[in-house]
């Protein structure tokens, strides 16, 4: 009925409202902003009074979702902001949203055309809306990311050393190594006392650190990475971190099942824990073995595992326990 109500996402939807798909293209300084199918266009600056100018052209729509892509950290303000607005928010990866631009005929690259296909986007693929991450979330992915920058400096600067044969650059190198593992140590302090201080985090750190082969670096990479855990499928949670095989199949030709896309960072951390849990995890290098014995290749085997790591930390924390090994 015209000029009917109704309650969404807390807050109060005006159904006489003409109902739009909104893109957003995020730059450090600016937000341009294609409304869709109304064709309405408009840039704000990407700073808290331009972030309530946006919510107050939206507030003439009946917006079904806002599509952006998430650009370092100058997405997060306004993606909080419209969520806390009752808006409907989703994140979509860059490359997705360069190919759906050039699969519909869109070769040339603005900010203003990028908003355009975004909103076509968020129209065209029935995205889902998505929860920002909290602000101690952020901290969390700002202090592991220092710190594997941090180990990677750590490690570089040691191989110069090895090979290194004047005294100077040798008392530099050390100099260097020094101050950097007094850094690594502080940020793992912080790290440990912000998961303290979150009663969620800690419960979840709890069971993965129950888990054999997950230890501290694997569990904040966890928390850090995959916050959803807990909260979606063991296929969405593999799909997220980039573990799900997809199929390479044309006519009667089958090609190898590959992993691809997915969030790099927790996935390089998963190997090494894979190849931990081989060995270690009683159930895991059974499942492992049998893999072998059946002609899989190591790599390919080591993968499965790490598949089965992240179903089986997303199963516990689900049902809230810790990890147990299954009767023989």
């Amino acid at each position: 009925m015209k000029g009917s109500k109704s309650r969404m996402q807390g807050k109060v939807e005006d159904k006489s409202l003409p109902e739009v798909h909104v893109g957003v293209d995020v730059s450090k300084a600016n937000l341009d902003i294609h409304i869709h199918p109304v064709g309405e266009q408009l840039r704000v600056s990407n700073d808290s009074a331009g972030h309530d100018r946006l919510v107050e052209v939206l507030g003439r729509f009946a917006v079904k979702l806002v599509l952006m892509e998430p650009t370092s950290r100058y997405h997060r303000d306004v993606q909080r902001h419209l969520h806390d607005a009752g808006l409907p928010v989703a994140l979509v990866n860059p490359l997705r949203a360069r190919l759906f631009a050039e699969a519909a005929g869109k070769l040339a690259k603005t900010d203003a055309i990028d908003a355009a296909m975004l909103a076509l986007m968020a129209d065209r693929f029935g995205l889902s809306a998505s929860e920002p991450v909290s602000r101690r979330q952020e901290e969390l992915q700002e202090l592991v990311s220092a710190r594997t920058a941090a180990l990677a400096e750590q490690t570089a600067l040691r191989n110069r050393l090895s090979v290194t044969q004047g005294s100077f650059l040798k008392s530099e190198h050390k100099r260097r190594l020094s101050s950097i593992a007094t850094h690594i140590d502080r940020i793992e302090v912080k790290i440990e006392e912000l998961i303290k201080a979150d009663a969620e985090m800690t419960r979840k750190a709890k069971i993965l650190r129950s888990i054999p082969a997950i230890g501290p670096i694997s569990t904040q990479a966890f928390l850090s990475y995959l916050h959803e855990l807990g909260r979606i499928t063991n296929k969405q949670a593999a799909a997220l971190v980039g573990l799900a095989p997809f199929a390479r199949d044309s006519g009667g030709m089958r090609g190898k099942r590959s992993i691809r896309g997915g969030r790099a960072e927790l996935r390089s951390t998963l190997y090494m824990a894979a190849l931990v849990a081989s060995r270690r995890n009683p159930d895991l290098k059974r499942f492992y073995d049998g893999l072998l014995a059946r002609g899989k290749a190591p790599k390919l085997a080591l993968i499965a595992v790490a598949r089965k790591l992240v179903a089986l930390a997303n199963t516990l924390i689900t049902k809230n326990r810790v990890w147990a090994p299954k009767p023989a």
